[in-house]
């Protein structure tokens, strides 16, 4: 049997903002811990890691493992429906995830699972010579910044600040943000604005953004729950400045 029931509609409605825009299909494991999944995009540029934990859920109830297999944009236009004060319930039978909003009204979804063959992608261990958060809403700020000149953003941390820049052909953009944190050495990467745009649709799961950086390495973002409960992630590969 599996049931989690959780008090905020909005936990699942911004992960899977994010997720549904990043990969098509996902496998959602549940076991007595709780919930996650680990996916990677068809072009192989972005991996996408969600956990949440059972403590994080009003009730969990999951005696076996179960693996659930959905289309992440027919998840995505269920969750569209739930409104912020909703409960959701969710449970399996039969081949169909359900999903309950119980607010004024009780609404429930039946979404068909799909079949799939799912090995879970492994990311790569990567050591970063940098580490250092920034606020969630600065970090948003600064793509809609860069977007008026380019496709592009150079992301460089150094002892002191964090620079997110860009340089097109009718101008240039660059938002510098105190740290506060200990580097000592600066590093810059080159990457996809709108693969980053895609992960900042994640903008109710955490206030504070943690990067980790290194000199044309992929970027590491993540974002922590401040109760510990929950974290979504990803790792997006670099841009080289030969990428047209």
């Amino acid at each position: 049997m599996f049931k989690a029931e959780l008090s905020d509609s909005n936990i699942l409605k911004t992960s899977f903002d994010a997720i549904s825009s990043i990969v098509d299909e996902v496998q959602i494991q549940t076991d007595s811990e709780g919930m996650r999944l680990e996916a990677l995009d068809r072009s192989h540029i972005t991996f996408v890691h969600l956990e949440l934990k059972s403590s994080l859920f009003d009730e969990y109830i999951c005696d076996e493992p179960e693996k659930i297999n959905i289309d992440t944009d027919e998840l995505m236009k269920v969750l569209k429906r739930s409104k912020s004060d909703d409960r959701v319930l969710m449970t399996l039978d039969e081949g169909n995830f359900i999903i309950t909003f119980e607010g004024e009204a009780t609404r429930t979804f039946k979404i068909r699972l799909i079949d799939m063959e799912y090995e879970t992608p492994v990311p790569p261990q990567i050591e970063y010579p940098t580490k250092f958060e920034v606020p969630f809403t600065l970090l948003k700020d600064s793509i809609n910044d860069i977007d008026v000149f380019s496709d592009k953003i150079s992301l460089k941390v150094g002892p002191e600040k964090f620079v997110a820049a860009a340089e097109g052909d009718f101008g240039d953009a660059s938002i510098e943000y105190i740290h506060g944190e200990k580097i000592e050495t600066e590093v810059k990467s080159l990457f996809s604005l709108d693969k980053i745009r895609e992960m900042l649709k994640a903008d109710k799961f955490s206030d504070i953004a943690e990067i980790k950086l290194g000199d044309d390495m992929p970027l590491n973002l993540s974002l922590v729950m401040i109760t510990g409960d929950g974290e979504l992630s990803f790792l997006l590969a670099p841009r080289l400045e030969t990428d047209e």
